[in-house]
């Protein structure tokens, strides 16, 4: 478990807290359309504003790479975030400077403001030692509850912890906690799922998942490289050939550290990706040359599930199939179901994380039973990587 301090550790009343926030939000029509991250981070606001803190949230949007771009300005989440909190929230027009200053300066105890995108400046992802001095002269408590930005070495993760006094805010917490909880302390058998298009893009994750869980289950596209490595024919299936002898060094070294490795023994297919696509179901060797894998099949959903019935922990980071495009969603939904099934009855810890797989859950209606869905997509690749991140490590650091 990391060690570092929480907002408990913190007197904060009368205190300027710069809340380094992860705001970068869905939006459409200049409103935000999805307030996951909002109303996720909202216990820590209201915690902090209760306790009589003057509360400075900071956030980036988009990608304007140090210019002040009106299309990326975080004012239009205002509204979205005193929504999400029951009270007024203050916006300034600028993250540092005199204009940032003068709306901090006027906040009361218990008051909330939100400071304008700090990507506005291009010393925020440069960690600009300038930039970050600005920034730490709006406060005098520093908290981190963005947990999704944390791979980042930027002032407003690194660098604040270098000049404040530093906190975990709730949200970077439970992260934390249940990452811990699924990967370092579980309880066990521990499976891990992954699935995704690529095994090109998940090579660190697999090498240490492989040295951590007891069962590897590996789905989606990158399934078909793993069983091209093994003589299977795929068909037309997406597949990446080249790679063919690192997925056999995954599976051998997955073997010497008595790590099983879980693939697809029948699939669905289909001609094209398509809705509505005439589909078959198929054992694993038995692909026409010209369909392609788009899911896997239900005996092998139905075997999953009952492997589930044995673990006591559980891992997920990619869908089983091309869940977006239905019928290609059942297999990932049957697992999922499972999986929620059981943790609804104390008997399976069940975390998930990455953009793909909170999606699917969602679809499958399972999202709020899993026992910790993360939102924080690249942070949380890098964690199941065994990668440090640096948000998180400087707040041990501060510590």
């Amino acid at each position: 478990m990391a060690s570092f301090k929480t907002i408990d550790d913190l007197d904060v009343r009368g205190q300027r807290v710069l809340l380094r926030a992860d705001l970068n939000v869905p939006m459409a029509d200049g409103a935000v359309s999805d307030a996951t991250r909002i109303t996720r981070l909202a216990p820590t606001v209201t915690e902090l504003a209760e306790r009589g803190a003057r509360v400075v949230a900071m956030s980036h949007f988009g990608r304007p790479k140090g210019q002040m771009v009106p299309e990326m300005s975080l004012g239009p989440v205002v509204e979205a975030l005193a929504d999400a909190l029951g009270r007024e929230v203050a916006f300034a027009p600028d993250c540092v400077g005199p204009a940032a200053a003068q709306v901090v300066d006027t906040l009361p105890e218990g008051g909330v403001a939100l400071l304008e995108n700090l990507r506005f400046h291009a010393g925020e992802e440069a960690n600009d030692p300038a930039f970050a001095t600005g920034l730490a002269a709006l406060g005098d408590l520093y908290v981190n509850d963005a947990f999704s930005a944390s791979h980042r070495a930027h002032a407003s993760i690194v660098g604040l912890p270098q000049r404040l006094p530093a906190a975990a805010g709730r949200l970077l917490q439970a992260e934390i906690e249940a990452l811990t909880a699924a990967l370092e302390n579980p309880a066990r058998p521990l499976m891990a799922v992954v699935g995704g298009a690529k095994i090109s893009t998940k090579l660190a994750l697999l090498a240490n998942l492989t040295a951590k869980v007891d069962l590897l289950v590996i789905g989606g596209g990158m399934a078909n490289t793993f069983l091209h490595a093994r003589g299977v024919a795929v068909g037309a299936s997406l597949c990446e050939p080249d790679l063919a002898d690192t997925a056999r060094e995954v599976m051998a070294r997955a073997e010497a550290g008595g790590c099983e490795i879980l693939l697809p023994t029948d699939a669905v297919v289909a001609g094209k990706l398509a809705p509505g696509a005439e589909t078959r179901t198929v054992a694993i060797d038995a692909v026409p040359d010209d369909a392609m894998i788009l899911d896997v099949g239900p005996d092998s959903a139905r075997d999953l599930a009952a492997r589930l019935e044995d673990c006591r922990s559980l891992v997920w980071n990619g869908p089983l199939g091309a869940f977006e495009t239905p019928p290609f969603d059942a297999g990932t939904a049957a697992v999922a179901r499972r999986a929620a099934d059981l943790t609804r009855s104390g008997r399976l810890l069940s975390v998930a994380g990455g953009g793909d797989t909170v999606a699917a859950l969602a679809q499958a209606g399972v999202l709020d039973a899993f026992s910790y869905v993360s939102t924080a997509g690249g942070a949380f690749l890098e964690w199941l990587e065994g990668k440090e991140l640096p948000g998180v490590a400087a707040l041990e650091a501060a510590a």
